[in-house]
């Protein structure tokens, strides 16, 4: 709901913040669609007060979906702390509705398809570059993916990708970096990686994917264990569902930011979800030149040997002589 206010109401508030005064014309974008312009006066208290030369409104931030000054691209509220990496970003978000956020970051999760099946994914950046599980595109290299783009309505609509290029792969941790095709009718819209991997039991998380091809599907839940350890490896347990389709895909905290990639769950059971912690994805990509995927020599040639067998079983062997 925005506030009308009166300018003799304000003119004494504003005289004493003249630091904050005319900060700038800007364009604000409300949730319901709506765009506002005019100056900013003052940002305070979870509002902003503007300026449209006719009237003063309050607008609170909660309402608003991207602020743009005049001249530069549209800035998401809320991302002005964010952290930009390589190929990924972090950034501060506030806490927000498991609601607001699947709206907010939706059009950053993709459906994957190979000729074999489907999976999905998470977009990092405006280059098209996107995570997934490696087993969803093992032993394949015809990638499509769907992506789900917002309209002036504000509605999803789908726009299938081909020639999707595999850039990584990560056997060991069930990671694959994949690269999508730019479009130039379409601005990809990234999601943001978590800064720590400091999530706890108990806290509450969400995850967003294609499972069983239902696309776009989100379920909550909360975080059963952050250390379970499977096969060597350290996974995310979590009681969000968890099926077929949903691998690759982002495990989301309040923030909208990832802590994991989803991946598996335990057959013949419910509520036992696994991802990859986000600490291994960053470590992915930061190095993902040793992960680099080569068409023409897919084979990485690595080889595990096993260890010498002893030859005579009744007899322990004798502790090595110092």
């Amino acid at each position: 709901m925005l506030l009308k206010i009166t300018r003799l109401a304000i003119v004494s508030t504003l005289l004493s913040i003249s630091a904050g005064a005319g900060l700038g014309a800007d364009v604000i974008e409300l949730k319901t669609g709506q765009k506002l312009e005019g100056d900013v006066l003052k940002e305070t208290g979870g509002e902003l007060v503007l300026d449209l030369g006719v009237d003063i409104i309050r607008i609170p931030t909660s309402q608003i979906k991207s602020r743009q000054a005049k001249g530069e691209a549209t800035k998401p509220e809320g991302d002005a702390k964010s952290e930009k990496h390589e190929i990924y970003s972090t950034a501060e978000l506030p806490v927000r509705t498991i609601k607001e956020l699947a709206f907010k970051f939706g059009e950053g999760v993709v459906l994957v398809q190979t000729p074999s099946g489907l999976g999905s994914g998470f977009i990092l950046d405006e280059r098209g570059h996107c995570v997934t599980n490696y087993h969803v595109v093992e032993q394949e290299t015809r990638i499509a993916v769907t992506i789900f783009h917002k309209n002036a309505a504000g509605e999803f609509v789908r726009r299938r990708i081909d020639e999707v290029a595999i850039v990584a792969l990560n056997p060991f941790f069930d990671l694959a970096l994949l690269q999508i095709p730019v479009q130039k009718d379409i601005r990809f819209q990234p999601v943001f990686l978590a800064r720590e991997n400091d999530q706890r039991e108990g806290d509450e998380v969400f995850a967003i994917g294609n499972p069983l091809g239902l696309e776009r599907s989100v379920s909550q839940g909360i975080i059963s264990t952050r250390n379970r350890n499977m096969s060597g490896i350290t996974f995310i347990q979590t009681t969000a569902e968890i099926n077929p389709g949903n691998s690759g895909g982002p495990l989301f905290n309040l923030r909208g930011e990832v802590v994991g990639v989803t991946n598996m769950k335990l057959m013949f059971s419910e509520g036992l979800g696994f991802a990859i912690p986000v600490a291994y994805v960053k470590h992915f990509l930061d190095n993902r030149d040793a992960f680099a995927f080569d068409k023409n020599n897919p084979n990485s040639g690595f080889r595990y040997l096993e260890a010498p067998r002893r030859k005579n079983f009744s007899v322990v062997p004798a502790p090595a002589q110092k």
